[in-house]
């Protein structure tokens, strides 16, 4: 994943893009980057690896080493960003979120052209922004490339790009998967992933840019360079984990909707009447939390939190990026409160169920410090396929998704033609999903949100969202 902060403004835009990157290290763990461009020294460029360190640790100087009245600047969890490029189109800084499936195939058609070559890392793979660049430059005006680059890739690409005239261009994916939204103040423009990050340093909302629409943004105005598509399918996911709580996208702001989602199950379980005897409601720290208010609020079943994330030194839930060192980081995250726990019939909101295996450590982690039954409960559907578009999970195949695994070794491929029935509790292919599940974990019962109740708490039509994940489906 990853997230990006922009500013065009008429006073130096270093402090405002450095708070306003960092406003999105949730969304990636692995480099940030800054990119300026000044009058009289150009454009200058700064990434640092935060695998270990905060974004803003590593950028502390950054105010006395660099400075112009345009920035942009990345939180990424893949590539070093941003590059700068210098093309017949101009030198540039570039940044980008997304993914890009087709690398293989795009950079064996680059290479066909004589000359065309690209900085290569080991084992050979290159820096997808390069690729991206060289994609844009096939064009000869950065609106046609953007366009052309966007087409032929297969995943996603949300895109700045800093000039070297001070002008930033702002390009959402063509399909809007992630939001990119303009902010305005007295002094200029910002653009940011986060909406919240805009507020916090005094940007109002001047308008959220729609699927596949491009703008120019100088510190005096606007400027549209391709309007926006018909056509919308933005992550679900955005509002279910990753998406920050104090953010809005396309209207709906995140707590609200976990709220909503949580209550959605709270409702369900009501009517099953499987959360009889429960003493406590928690949430798997932290974004199941929200979901479990609601399901709190719905149930009138107490909430507590049985164990706290430990968060002055194990902040991010994503690092680090080895599986076997993220399991145990988990672990070392969580401290009990015994006397929520000992002799406790407990249920739990998490935010997602992907592979189970932090989950059926937090679960052997609860009873051995004395629960009597624990209940889950996932905020979204049972997760099928890996995401082909933002790559928010770190699975590598399928089959190590445990919805995925489970339907497999229950009917082998035919499962697969019957998706639909597995994500719907209310089915006999539903109900055995969830029993096999409950059974791998050692749970006392385990539920997961249906689609219709995901797209209910969620509010918008239907059509504009991504479900792919869960359904398969375009």
């Amino acid at each position: 994943m990853g997230g990006f902060f922009g500013v065009a403004s008429k006073e130096d835009a270093i402090a405002d893009v450095y708070y306003g990157t960092d406003y999105h290290s949730h969304l990636g763990t692995r480099r940030g980057g800054l990119a300026a461009y000044d009058s009289e020294i150009g454009i200058q460029r700064q990434i640092h690896n935060i695998e270990n360190s905060p974004f803003r640790t590593k950028f502390a100087d950054v105010q006395e080493e660099m400075k112009g009245q345009s920035a942009i600047g990345i939180i990424s969890d893949y590539d070093p960003q941003p590059l700068i490029i210098r093309s017949d189109l101009g030198v540039y800084a570039l940044c980008t979120i997304g993914v890009i499936k087709n690398e293989d195939e795009l950079i064996d058609e680059c290479l066909q052209f004589k000359g065309c070559h690209f900085d290569a890392m080991t084992g050979g793979k290159i820096n997808q922004t390069e690729l991206l660049a060289t994609l844009i430059s096939q064009k000869s005006t950065f609106v046609e490339g953007i366009k052309y680059a966007q087409e032929r890739i297969e995943g996603t690409a949300s895109i700045l790009v800093l000039k070297n005239d001070g002008g930033i261009i702002a390009a959402r994916d063509k399909m809007g998967r992630v939001p990119i939204v303009i902010g305005k103040r007295e002094d200029g423009y910002s653009i940011t992933f986060e909406s919240y990050a805009n507020q916090k340093l005094g940007y109002e909302t001047f308008r959220e840019l729609g699927p596949g629409e491009i703008v120019e943004v100088y510190c005096d105005g606007v400027n549209d360079l391709a309007p926006p598509g018909k056509e919308m399918k933005i992550c679900s996911f955005l509002w279910s984990y990753y998406g920050y709580p104090t953010s809005s996208y396309e209207g709906v702001n995140v707590e609200m909707m976990r709220y909503r989602n949580g209550s959605i199950m709270g409702r369900f379980d009501n009517e099953t009447g499987t959360n009889k005897g429960v003493d406590f409601v928690g949430g798997v720290p932290d974004s199941g939390t929200p979901h479990a208010i609601g399901y709190a609020n719905e149930t009138d079943i107490p909430f507590a939190r049985p164990f706290i994330k430990y968060t002055p030194t194990w902040a991010r839930s994503f690092m680090p990026t080895v599986q076997n060192e993220r399991n145990k980081v988990a672990k070392m995250k969580q401290i009990p409160v015994p006397e929520l726990i000992k002799d406790k019939s407990l249920l739990f909101v998490d935010d997602s169920i992907v592979r189970g295996t932090q989950m059926k450590e937090t679960i052997e982690f609860l009873y051995e410090n004395g629960a009597k039954e624990i209940h889950m409960r996932s905020a979204c559907p049972p997760i099928m396929f890996g995401c082909k578009y933002l790559n928010f999970s770190r699975a590598r195949t399928d089959m190590e998704l445990i919805a995925k695994r489970s339907v497999v070794e229950l009917e082998g491929e035919e499962g697969i033609k019957h998706i639909e029935e597995y994500l719907d509790p209310k089915t006999e292919r539903g109900k055995k999903l969830r029993e096999v599940i409950c059974k791998e974990l050692n749970l006392t019962t385990l539920e997961f949100q249906s689609m219709e109740g995901l797209i209910e708490a969620i509010g918008i039509e239907p059509c504009k969202l991504c479900t792919y994940c869960w359904t398969g489906k375009e």
